[in-house]
């Protein structure tokens, strides 16, 4: 069957595969340490759960507006001047089926043929593919370890083109929870401000930080406001990444484009996850969200220094969201046990790791970032000492 031309340059999800493989080897009663799902193991919130649990009993299943109720809609704006001193209307912002659709729809929305968009690798893997999915041209820009993943003010100027529409600034970060300094989001705003140049800051770990406190663009500089859009959800915060609520706030003309966008694709979000989403933003439930952000934060520390214990890995501290990104490159020298060649590649690290030690993780490379691993630690500190434990002996049998 001839199919769409738009998809060869697009890969399938590397974290959802894993994640799936790692599933399905459970459900055939194998043991399997899963370090691949970016998503909170905690159970959603009960007061949220209630919300919704009500909004269906009231008999709230029916369509709402595409760009999601209004009292949503308000909320999020709210919310958004009280973080980051901006006022939004609540016409300036729409509720889509998570941050990923947002994105998604912001692209769609945004970008001619031959646009570029600046992203810092590592990078979220469906950045890059998403930008090509609306005929942009992704510009990656690397950045360093040493560095603390974050760009140097070279790097940062080189990227920017006649050519660029858009960048992207995702911090905390996934896969590296590195959190951008002042500095870094002070010289990313001098090449923008001023010019036809999109920031989108996806913001969906703005509350998992343990280090310092959570800035963005805006927070630096407010005045930047007509140029930005912040991308947000209830996903990580929450616990609540299968109810699929997101949203984007910016200029009207770009909402307005991304409504029209999501009119003749999804139309609105899921009515009773809206109204969860609601309870998650108006509801005093503060102290539970930083219960769960005092947990990872444990899981962090833990595992960082676990991992830095295994000869061969050196294992970036991370300042925010929920992941661990060791380096592997000693490990990848050796060779697995029957063979003569070296591992090489972290991908075969990775399928090393399954296949032999039943641990899944992400190779590095999907973030744009060889010779990496992404571990999300939001997983029992139990599990993560297991699957550590399995590491360690896997690097331990690379002759």
């Amino acid at each position: 069957m001839r199919l769409a031309k738009r998809l060869d340059a697009v890969k399938p999800s590397p974290t959802l595969a894993i994640t799936a493989k790692a599933k399905e080897l459970k459900a055939k009663g194998v043991d399997v340490v899963g370090f691949g799902a970016g998503e909170p193991d905690f159970d959603t919130p009960k007061a949220i759960k209630q919300a919704a649990a009500k909004a269906m009993d009231e008999g709230f299943t029916k369509y709402t507006p595409t760009n999601g109720i209004p009292e949503l809609r308000e909320a999020i704006a709210k919310r958004i001047a009280q973080e980051h001193g901006i006022s939004y209307k609540p016409t300036e912002v729409l509720v889509s089926c998570g941050g990923k659709h947002a994105l998604y729809n912001l692209f769609q929305g945004l970008l001619n043929a031959g646009d570029e968009v600046v992203i810092f690798a590592p990078y979220w893997v469906s950045y890059a593919d998403m930008v090509r999915l609306a005929d942009g041209v992704p510009v990656i820009v690397q950045t360093r370890h040493e560095d603390g993943f974050e760009p140097t003010p070279d790097a940062i100027k080189r990227a920017f083109t006649p050519r660029t529409r858009a960048v992207i600034v995702n911090s905390p970060s996934n896969p590296t929870g590195a959190v951008f300094g002042r500095a870094t989001l002070q010289n990313i705003v001098r090449e923008v401000k001023g010019k036809d140049i999109v920031v989108v800051t996806d913001d969906i770990y703005d509350r998992l930080v343990y280090k310092g406190r959570f800035e963005n663009v805006l927070t630096v500089d407010p005045a930047l406001h007509p140029q930005v859009v912040l991308v947000n959800g209830v996903s990580k915060t929450y616990a609540m990444t299968g109810w699929r609520i997101g949203w984007a706030a910016g200029p009207q003309p770009l909402i307005s484009a991304m409504q029209k966008l999501q009119d003749n694709s999804t139309s609105n979000a899921c009515s009773i996850a809206q109204k969860a989403a609601l309870a998650a933003l108006s509801l005093p439930i503060d102290d539970e969200v930083e219960r769960m952000r005092k947990i990872f934060d444990d899981r962090r520390r833990h595992i960082v220094e676990r991992l830095n214990a295994i000869e061969g890995i050196n294992c970036f501290d991370p300042g925010g969201a929920f992941y661990a990104f060791p380096y592997l490159g000693k490990l990848l020298e050796r060779k697995i046990p029957g063979t003569n060649e070296p591992v090489g590649t972290d991908e075969k690290f990775i399928a090393y790791l399954l296949d032999t030690h039943k641990v899944a993780a992400v190779p590095g490379s999907a973030f744009g970032a060889s010779g990496y691993m992404r571990l999300s630690f939001a997983i029992s500190l139990e599990q993560i000492d297991k699957g550590v434990d399995r590491i360690a002996e896997a690097a331990r049998s690379l002759r």
